[in-house]
């Protein structure tokens, strides 16, 4: 099953960065980077990726008026999307395991959402 896992940076999170070293922010890089082997290693890893700060972000709208786009961010909220790994995991006990483990999670807010495709029933039932 694929589990699609969303960081949420937050004023706690930000504030924890900017308030480290560079020798710090290094480690925490270094970390993010032996996290990604080894889930490389246990193929569990897709993809991963950070995003760019909110204020680099595009919204688009499609109406019955045209497609209109807007600069963002969108929202007056404390926490923005800051990154996302695609996992398959055998279960979502260890998608939830894995997210548990991302290096920045004592900061931030993590999301696991299983990946349900695009092809097969649809069961919008929880």
């Amino acid at each position: 099953m694929k589990y699609l896992v969303l960081i949420y940076g937050n004023p706690a999170s930000r504030a924890a960065w900017a308030g480290m070293t560079d020798e710090q922010k290094a480690e925490g890089l270094r970390a993010y980077q032996r996290f990604h082997e080894e889930l490389e290693g246990t193929g569990e890893r897709i993809v991963s990726e950070r995003l760019a700060a909110p204020e680099l972000t595009k919204q688009v709208r499609v109406t019955a008026d045209g497609v209109s786009t807007t600069d963002g961010p969108f929202a007056e909220i404390k926490e923005q999307l800051a990154g996302f790994y695609l996992l398959e995991c055998a279960s979502e006990a260890r998608a939830l395991e894995i997210a548990a483990r991302i290096p920045e999670a004592p900061f931030a807010t993590i999301e696991v959402r299983p990946v349900m495709g695009l092809t097969g029933d649809v069961d919008f039932e929880l």
